[in-house]
């Protein structure tokens, strides 16, 4: 992509006015991003912190909005936040280790506590899921019509379903799998890397049941799946068909094929 390209030719320079601008001490990148960079920084204070400079896109569009909505509150806290360079200063996670180092039903009792806390009234500005869902649902014909007539139409009907039916909206993580919650200092757990949204309750549980971070088998899927929603108290079935959806929406790259797995898994479980 040309627009991608043309910002990582500038990232130098907006890693350097970031330095200035917030008297930075940067360290070593981090790995792992795919459309971010994610330095390690140390404030004129001493304290440790990050800056994480994203290509702008859909889906990061109001990181920076829902960090200061949950306040520390279960996520890492917006330090400072420049929205002409998409540039975050962030909070540092120590030790940092990701919540997938834990046994995973220790991991799901991690994610149900988490889960509940995000849950929170949104505020204007940030994107409704029954648009995000409207988006899926524009490009999921052209990408799977061919190849999975069957999988689209289950995630084309729950997805047209859902969006219309939805419960009290609030805001919700659409990434939140066990790589984006990491051991820390000031809490146990936190989240990292928010692609928000508001929506009900139900789609909260969709990136984690979808994840393959905490087990790639049916059974670990549909663990994930009966054990949140029991334990949160909610609708099992909406529950599937966000999962369903999102991970169809966002069956691509490396792993396409073990999304299309989960997908299968998820439709043949209703």
């Amino acid at each position: 992509m040309e627009a991608e390209r043309a910002w990582r030719a500038r990232l130098p320079r907006l890693v350097d006015r970031c330095a200035e601008l917030w008297s930075l001490e940067l360290g070593e990148p981090f790995t792992g991003g795919t459309a971010s960079l994610v330095l390690a920084a140390r404030l004129p204070n001493g304290a440790d912190a990050v800056l994480k400079l994203s290509f702008p896109h859909r889906e990061s569009e109001h990181e920076a909005d829902a960090l200061a909505r949950w306040d520390g509150a279960g996520a890492v806290r917006l330090l400072a936040h420049d929205r002409k360079r998409t540039a975050l200063l962030l909070e540092r996670c120590r030790p940092g280790s990701p919540l997938s180092d834990l046994p995973a039903l220790e991991a799901l009792d991690v994610f149900a506590g988490l889960v509940s806390r995000l849950a929170v009234p949104a505020g204007a500005g940030f994107r409704t899921l029954a648009d995000e869902a409207a988006w899926w649902m524009s490009y999921l014909p052209d990408r799977w019509k061919r190849s999975e007539p069957d999988l689209l139409r289950a995630a084309m009907d729950a997805l047209g379903e859902l969006s219309h039916t939805q419960g009290e909206q609030v805001l919700v993580h659409q990434d939140v799998h066990a790589g984006n919650v990491l051991r820390a200092e000031r809490e146990p757990w936190l989240v990292i890397d928010p692609k928000p949204l508001v929506g009900e309750r139900e789609f909260a549980l969709a990136p984690i049941v979808r994840g393959r971070e905490l087990g790639h088998s049916e059974e670990a899927v549909c663990t994930r799946l009966e054990w949140l929603s029991a334990e949160l108290g909610l609708d099992r079935e909406r529950a599937r068909g966000w999962a369903l959806g999102q991970t169809l929406a966002w069956a691509e790259g490396e792993h396409v094929a073990e999304h299309l797995e989960t997908a299968r898994w998820l439709a043949s479980t209703a």
